[in-house]
């Protein structure tokens, strides 16, 4: 067993026990008669390993200590606490022993999240200090050397990165220093330098037969090597952009386009969360929409031709949030943007302008989850300048995506090219799963208020 999956399956086991021991402790000081049996804490606890897997908690290379992830971690628990709380008193048979009191179930799962955290914290630092020391290896031409600085820039790499090349040392660019390719891997299997993976852009065919035995045997010993696309997929969980061609779209993946099964029954969620929210939101949606009306008298929706499903265009339905007649500036909205009135300053840091969606996702237009639907305008612009743009129109557009709850929003080309890698990710390796998580993650841009 390798070291990332013993580290899961510790925390597996302390969250369990941590479930055991919180729920037995509630329990006495509440003063309820005997102790809970195994099989009465097994729903609690599969709740809360499926909440906190959303978050990627089991994930080694998620930073639990940001502030980002103890909210999400935070927000995981409540709302697994409120399924157990439904299931338990709604759609669980009379019997079940947790049915004795709700504090019992409200307490434990507010008290786990000071084990459950804590556990992660000090299992990270201690991670932390073993790692620091780890290098990858990036093993790459010159424009793929200086693609990759720039990626890990980009994503916030804090270990160190070495640089190698199957071309000569003159390869190098002015101050990029070079290691030979066998020496490092030689000093990495005899133990003078410690690596956490090695990466490569070139094919296998431009490996020498004793390199690739070389790094086989790296593999073996618990040194991962990647090729560039899979690095991306796995640490950064997105796709590079340089992989996109005429025939990309027909890899391995994509099920929501080859399987009926999957887009009918996300169609079949999306129409019954958008009556649900339609319901309990009309009123507050009315009540928004007066007070857009009141700051300058102006219409309190906006409608917008946006590019759906399959390249076909629709109206998208918002809040309005700029003022009237602002459309013909600057076609991105920028930090502390003059054209936001004061009440769409609010209602875009909280996505309550985003609302309205909910009759664009009854309707079938949009998804709740899914690649952000682009103005109509920007679309024809972004097909133009960027390969296989159109790749992102595979899928129904959502309120809510991966691109979303990843990266803050879109104000230049660069960012459109930062955020089709995510929508890609999304599509690809689309699932019912990574759709909780990014609702998960919704709800904590939502509270944290990181729209604009």
């Amino acid at each position: 067993m390798n070291s990332s999956r013993l580290i899961r399956l510790l925390l597996l086991v302390a969250d369990i026990v941590s479930t055991v021991v919180v729920f037995e402790l509630v329990n006495y000081s509440r003063g309820l008669p005997g102790h809970l049996s195994i099989s009465a804490l097994m729903l609690p606890a599969a709740l809360l390993i499926l909440g906190i897997y959303l978050i990627d908690g089991y994930r080694i290379r998620t930073d639990v200590r940001t502030i980002d992830y103890t909210s999400s971690h935070i927000i995981a628990i409540v709302i697994t606490m409120l399924v157990m709380l439904l299931l338990t008193f709604i759609l669980i048979p009379a019997g079940y022993e947790l049915q004795e009191s709700r504090v019992v179930i409200v307490f434990s799962f507010l008290a786990l999240i000071v084990p459950t955290l804590g556990v992660r914290r000090l299992l990270h630092r201690q991670l932390s200090a073993v790692s620091s020391g780890r290098s990858l290896l990036y093993l790459g031409d010159r424009a793929g050397r200086a693609d990759f600085r720039r990626e890990c820039a980009k994503m916030g790499v804090r270990q160190p990165v070495l640089y190698s090349s199957f071309g000569p040392a003159d390869d190098a660019e002015p101050g990029e220093v070079l290691r030979p390719l066998e020496e490092v891997l030689r000093d990495i299997s005899e133990g003078r330098l410690s690596a956490g993976a090695i990466v490569l852009r070139e094919s296998s065919r431009e490996l020498s037969p004793a390199t690739a035995e070389r790094l086989v045997d790296l593999y073996f010993r618990g040194i991962p090597t990647y090729t560039l696309e899979l690095f991306h997929q796995i640490y950064w969980q997105k796709i590079p952009l340089y992989r996109l061609n005429s025939t990309w779209l027909f890899q391995e993946g994509f099920q929501i386009a080859r399987e009926p099964v999957f887009e009918r029954l996300k169609r079949t969620t999306d129409i019954v969360f958008s009556v649900v929210g339609l319901a309990l939101c009309g009123p507050f949606i009315g009540v928004l929409a007066l007070l857009i009306w009141l700051e300058d008298r102006g219409p309190a929706f906006f409608r917008q031709y946006r590019i759906g499903k399959n390249q076909v265009p629709f109206q998208v339905l918002k809040l309005r949030t700029m003022r009237i007649g602002s459309s013909s500036g600057n076609r991105y909205t920028q930090p502390n943007d003059k054209r936001i009135t004061r009440i769409g300053r609010l209602l875009r840091a909280s996505r309550l302008d985003e609302l309205p969606q909910l009759w664009n996702v009854l309707k079938g237009e949009m998804s709740l989850i899914g690649p952000r639907a682009e103005w109509d305008r920007l679309a024809e612009e972004y097909q133009r300048q960027i390969p296989c743009y159109n790749y992102r129109h595979l899928v129904r557009p959502g309120i809510t995506g991966w691109a979303q709850v990843n990266f803050t929003y879109g104000a230049s080309l660069d960012d459109t090219l930062m955020k089709l890698e995510y929508d890609l990710y999304y599509i690809r390796h689309f699932s019912f799963i990574l759709d909780a998580s990014i609702f998960l993650k919704t709800i904590q841009v939502i509270l944290f208020g990181k729209g604009r």
